[in-house]
């Protein structure tokens, strides 16, 4: 557990139209009264790549240890963080049908940017009306459309 008083919310959202396709990420971080706002795109990924590219540039973007709930409307990356992972790192990233893991190589990048950090995931119902999943979901529609 890390020892910090410095707490950060950080909203993310990542997709692609077609899936696989074009796609693009956004993360949205909250200290304080400050906020940042990170985004990027793919010409040819697929939507959970998107997803998990989305929270690792907002925990790799923390300079310090921090307290962080992470908000995500992918229930792919928190049930990843919060009940696979430990099974694809002890089985050598196989899954439990001894297949590799898909997208491994996000997932050790996530498990890395996630390890200084107290993590909180919590999932959000995707284009439920929630303002910052909402908001989240634009500048990933954008970074997709501007970028790919």
């Amino acid at each position: 557990m890390v020892e910090t008083q410095e707490f950060v919310e950080i909203f993310t959202d990542g997709g692609c139209k077609p899936n696989p396709g074009p796609g693009g990420w956004a993360a949205i971080m909250r200290f304080g009264s400050t906020e940042k706002e990170l985004m990027g795109s793919d010409p040819a990924t697929t939507n959970n790549r998107m997803e998990l590219t989305a929270a690792c540039a907002a925990l790799e973007a923390l300079k310090r240890p921090c307290r962080v709930k992470l908000h995500t409307d992918s229930e792919y990356v928190r049930n990843g963080m919060e009940r696979w992972i430990k099974g694809w790192v002890r089985n050598n990233w196989r899954n439990s049908a001894k297949d590799p893991v898909k997208n491994y190589e996000l997932w050790q990048r996530l498990l890395a940017a996630a390890k200084p950090h107290e993590v909180e995931w919590l999932w959000v119902r995707g284009h439920s009306g929630h303002p910052m999943n909402e908001r989240a979901d634009v500048l990933a529609t954008q970074a997709r459309e501007t970028r790919a």
